[in-house]
């Protein structure tokens, strides 16, 4: 590999302050909406008391969960040794840093009052799984930025593979807390299942990468840098395993709940006769982010055109947020079984799907989530050396063919 020289990009053209300009803007209206549902309480929400979870939490869980796959980049780089993925690493750890740090942000300000998030950094029930995610979540990020360090300090190069392993498996365990959120709820059907850990993970692979992607092409293209096909080709081939393997765990986690009879009616609840769930789940999880991507991703001339790619990466996204809905929202509106074996009747809707509509205060509360992650990422590249000054094939690898 040609010597690989790393710098800043100037962003001094209009093109750039721009692009800030828009990504602020969502995130004050981001920051608008969080004033306004704490000024007037939840009513403006379309939360109520039995989906206590909404859009703000599909925005976050999957930042969350994108944040972790998103360092994959730099753990094929350090853990496994691959030469090729060296120029990507910084990337992949400032765009983990800041895809967590906008999920958390969504959920800090959907408490409604942020200063209750003290509460939660200071008083710990170790038998909550909401109680072990506050820790992996900061060890997150002190062993990204030690990560990050070990990679930009030249001295500090020799402590790159270590601390590149303790991120590999810290975000393991972070995706696997994450998943486990659900895993662990058993009074609701549509979760308490032991795959959500490993299926979260799986996930993880697959959000982080396609984000990892779109942020890479952005980022070269607008500022003229030069950006060879052998990334591109080699990132898209690994994000078309991704894709199947989210896919496949999906297949699974159904077949398994149809296997139990119990699990018949939340199964059909999804499946079949759900509305907007089982919309979503077909064809927003299904068809838009798995099997588009897999056609596009899976044929080498299809993932060669850059347009595609980008589509690639843009209907994964789609079809995770699909999921995150149908795994949040969908697994609350299906009614609690109390009672297995009776029916119970009551004032308090029992046996009932639960309604819910997302307000635009709660949609603009993730999309300021959004914004405040790609302001840290169009920040960070400015004031710090996180690209390389190229990654045209003759520069990652000489012998890649065109």
């Amino acid at each position: 590999m040609a010597s690989i020289t790393f710098r800043e990009i100037e962003g001094t053209s209009p093109r750039y302050w721009f692009l800030a300009g828009l990504i602020g803007l969502f995130a004050a209206l981001g920051l608008g909406a969080a004033y306004y549902m704490e000024h007037h309480g939840h009513i403006v929400t379309g939360m109520n008391n039995s989906v206590v979870w909404g859009m703000p939490h599909v925005f976050a869980v999957f930042l969350i969960v994108a944040a972790s796959g998103a360092l994959n980049v730099a753990s094929i780089a350090s853990v496994f040794g691959k030469v090729m993925y060296k120029p990507l690493a910084p990337l992949s750890g400032l765009l983990a840093i800041a895809l967590l740090g906008g999920g958390l942000t969504v959920l800090m300000l959907d408490l409604g009052r942020p200063d209750r998030l003290i509460v939660a950094m200071t008083y710990y029930n170790f038998k909550s799984v909401f109680a072990w995610n506050v820790a992996l979540y900061t060890g997150f990020f002190t062993i990204v930025a030690v990560y990050l360090w070990t990679m930009m300090e030249r001295r500090m190069n020799v402590y790159s593979k270590a601390a590149g392993m303790a991120a590999f498996v810290w975000r393991l365990i972070l995706t696997t807390g994450t998943g486990s959120i659900f895993g662990f709820l058993v009074a609701r059907d549509a979760y308490n299942s032991a795959l959500l850990a490993p299926m979260f993970v799986i996930l993880s692979f697959a959000y982080g990468l396609a984000i990892y992607l779109l942020v890479v092409i952005a980022a070269y293209t607008w500022s003229g840098r030069p950006l060879g096909d052998a990334v591109l080709n080699r990132l898209g081939r690994l994000l078309s395993v991704f894709v199947a393997a989210a896919l496949y765990f999906a297949f699974v986690f159904h077949l398994t709940n149809l296997y139990f009879t119990k699990q018949h009616e939340v199964e059909k609840f999804i499946l079949l006769n759900g509305g907007i769930y089982t919309t979503l789940f077909w064809l927003g999880q299904i068809i838009i982010g798995g099997i588009v991507p897999m056609l596009i991703l899976f044929n080498p001339k299809l993932r060669a055109a850059r347009g595609l790619l980008v589509a690639a990466c843009l209907t994964i996204i789609i079809g995770g947020l699909s999921q995150m809905y149908v795994t949040i929202i969908g697994g609350q509106a299906f009614p609690l079984d109390i009672f297995p074996g009776w029916q119970a009747r009551s004032a308090f809707f029992d046996g009932v799907v639960h309604q819910y509509t997302p307000s635009l205060p709660e949609i603009m509360l993730g999309v300021g989530g959004v914004a405040i992650a790609l302001t840290i990422v169009i920040f960070g590249i400015k004031v710090l050396r996180f690209l390389p000054e190229s990654l045209a094939d003759s520069a990652v690898d000489p012998h890649a063919k065109a």
